[in-house]
């Protein structure tokens, strides 16, 4: 079975883009979408609507800094926090291009820092890239038991 990526994006444009990429480079975990970091910590730290859900972590999470409620940094900071999560692969996938948003994010324990290309195919490509490595070439944690 494969394992899901969790893509936490805010903006719907990108979200599609992220997702017609990956659609492109034939990528077909499971995408599950979280649109501000309350929801995507809900998701991952299974509280709130997600309260006593037991799913596997996600293969992967592809994690925008700039977010409502709370940010990327954030998110990832509650990450590495709790044992259930500390080890998931995250990569930042931003259009950020500020040094200190890329500093902070692997100092929280960020895996991968990647700034989103503006061109598609471009974009394209890296995503592919992305793909290839984090969930082919990858050795996942083990999961975390329940």
């Amino acid at each position: 079975m494969q394992r899901s990526i969790l893509l936490i994006e805010d903006n719907p444009d990108d979200r599609a883009l992220t997702l017609r990429a990956l659609e492109k480079n034939k990528i077909l975990n499971p995408v599950i979408t979280a649109e501000d970091g309350v929801e995507a910590l809900d998701i991952l730290l299974r509280r709130g609507a997600h309260a006593g859900d037991w799913t596997s972590n996600p293969a992967l999470v592809l994690l925008d800094l700039k977010l409502p409620k709370i940010d990327g940094l954030e998110v990832l900071r509650a990450l590495r926090a709790d044992p259930r999560t500390k080890l998931l692969p995250v990569v930042v996938l931003t259009s950020s291009r500020e040094e200190q948003d890329l500093i902070a994010s692997y100092s929280l324990g960020a895996n991968s820092y990647i700034r989103k290309p503006v061109d598609f195919g471009k974009f394209v490509e890296a995503v592919h890239q992305l793909g290839c490595y984090w969930l082919v070439l990858n050795e996942p944690p083990p999961e975390p038991r329940p």
